[in-house]
């Protein structure tokens, strides 16, 4: 690995008490959210960014394709949308917006897109019914999240510390560097 492609890691390290200060403040925003729109869900949108560095310009190339294929998305099904909370910073960026549909499709939509865009499993597409309910994958009666490196389940691999952090990430980057190097006939 060259010198450039360690510098697209780097960023601060955080720690567990600002993550759970995060998940605090974005539980907030998104219940300011429903009381000013409780009838549109809200779509949470981050990076999934294992070990302590969560802001960095690997974190930003990856949220940067979320939100353009987001876009594309919501333009395709004719969704009207609305960011209700942007976030940057230490521990990663977040967007929450407000979309005009129904729950569940629009979940079942998020997956799709996860599953098939070549960045899409670097993500995390939520999708919250209201204040206090998420809808889940489960929920539709799909499989959980597949990891990064293999085939398990996500979570099991995650929690079991399966993969080594820099596998993890050589595997993001090559999938980030792969979409960056696309033809450009092939950008959506």
């Amino acid at each position: 690995m060259d010198a450039t492609a360690g510098d697209r890691r780097a960023g601060p390290a955080v720690t567990m008490e600002a993550m759970l200060a995060a998940r605090d403040r974005r539980v907030e925003r998104r219940r300011q959210a429903f009381a000013r729109r409780p009838d549109a869900p809200i779509v949470t949108v981050s990076v999934v960014m294992p070990g302590p560095v969560k802001d960095c310009v690997l974190s930003r190339e990856a949220a940067s394709a979320a939100h353009d294929a987001l876009d594309r998305l919501l333009a395709e099904r004719r969704w009207s949308a609305t960011t209700v909370a942007v976030e940057a910073g230490p521990t990663g960026a977040e967007a929450m917006i407000a979309v005009e549909a129904d729950a569940r499709t629009l979940k079942a939509a998020l997956v799709a897109l996860e599953e098939t865009h070549p960045l899409g499993r670097l993500w995390d597409l939520d999708v919250a019914a209201s204040a206090d309910r998420a809808v889940s994958r489960r929920d539709l009666g799909l499989s959980p999240r597949r990891c990064l490196v293999c085939e398990a389940p996500a979570h099991a691999c995650a929690r079991s510390r399966a993969h080594p952090h820099a596998t993890l990430l050589a595997v993001m980057e090559e999938r980030i560097d792969a979409w960056l190097a696309r033809p450009a006939d092939q950008a959506g």
